[in-house]
């Protein structure tokens, strides 16, 4: 158990420590907003560059991995859509439910984690969870939040073609995609421009750490506080309950075999609380207290199922 409390405590501690420097004044709420974009504009996208370009393009894309993140989590979309259709009080919020239920952290809380468990793949990992979730699994949780509020005159595939396109134009995703174009080409990245990505992507994990906990000080906490502990056993259970299941169930079937540490990756990067930006598109829509409260008890609760999930895999 010594063993599990040496992952999960650093990390937390790195959380807590977010959550006290801003709570006693060091730094404000708004400091951690852009420490976040140094992080996602600079730090991850660095990091996801490094992670691809100096490997085998064999040994990044693994399409067995894939396709059971994009199993796992096309099934927590529907067990979710079922589940909050009967408990959620509207369309809106049983939209908004599914996409916390199916959306994990994957760059602020679920690389600095699998950095711990698996450091040589923790690169990797995170460059492959990001492909799923940015092209598949969050635009078609955009597309069920749009029709829920009615919004009429955009089709859903049109509006699906605006989300990725917005993607493109993101930090981290043209960082994987220099990474992979690199890698495909097999040039030789020199050594000056490797030390200096390597010098951003170290900044990443704890910086995005505090970031998380710094900004969960000042959240509204007025909402469906029902709705809100469903929201985050769907997340902190459901999801990886899913995922591992199609680990299981798919190589039954003669696809996606992988490794013993591939599926310890795939069921961890699926049992980590809500993507951080869960808030803000929520209080778009006037649901910013549940999501709020989701995001603040998937996060706490979050430290004690990865340490159990964690004694129980390995």
């Amino acid at each position: 158990m010594s063993d599990i409390l040496g992952i999960t405590f650093p990390i937390y501690a790195a959380v807590v420590i977010g959550y006290i420097v801003v709570r006693i004044g060091w730094f404000k709420p708004q400091d951690m907003g852009v420490l976040g974009q140094y992080v996602l504009n600079l730090a991850l996208p660095a990091l996801l560059f490094n992670a691809v370009a100096g490997r085998d393009l064999g040994e990044v894309l693994r399409p067995g991995y894939l396709l059971v993140m994009a199993v796992g989590g096309l099934a927590t979309l529907i067990a979710a859509w079922l589940w909050f259709g009967a408990t959620a009080p509207d369309r809106p919020r049983r939209a908004l439910a599914v996409m916390g239920a199916s959306c994990p952290n994957s760059g602020f809380v679920g690389y600095p984690v699998l950095l711990l468990v698996l450091p040589d793949l923790a690169g990797v990992i995170l460059a492959l969870n990001f492909l799923v979730e940015n092209v598949l699994i969050i635009p078609i949780c955009l597309i069920l939040m749009d029709l829920a509020e009615g919004r009429a005159g955009v089709s859903p595939l049109r509006r699906a073609g605006h989300v990725l396109l917005g993607l493109l134009k993101r930090p981290m995703v043209i960082g994987l995609l220099l990474g992979l174009a690199v890698s495909a080409s097999g040039l030789t990245i020199p050594a000056p421009v490797t030390r200096v990505m390597g010098m951003l992507a170290a900044s990443a994990a704890a910086l995005s750490l505090m970031v998380i906990g710094g900004a969960l000080v000042g959240l509204p906490m007025k909402g469906n506080k029902t709705l809100a502990a469903q929201i985050a056993a769907a997340k902190l259970l459901l999801h990886p309950g899913m995922v591992a299941l199609a680990a299981l169930a798919l190589p039954l079937l003669g696809l996606a075999a992988l490794s013993e540490e591939m599926r310890l990756a795939a069921i961890l990067s699926a049992a980590m609380p809500m993507f951080g930006i869960y808030t803000v598109l929520a209080q778009e829509r006037g649901l910013g207290g549940a999501a709020s409260i989701a995001l603040l008890v998937a996060t706490s609760a979050a430290f004690f199922s990865l340490s159990a999930l964690l004694f129980w895999l390995t």
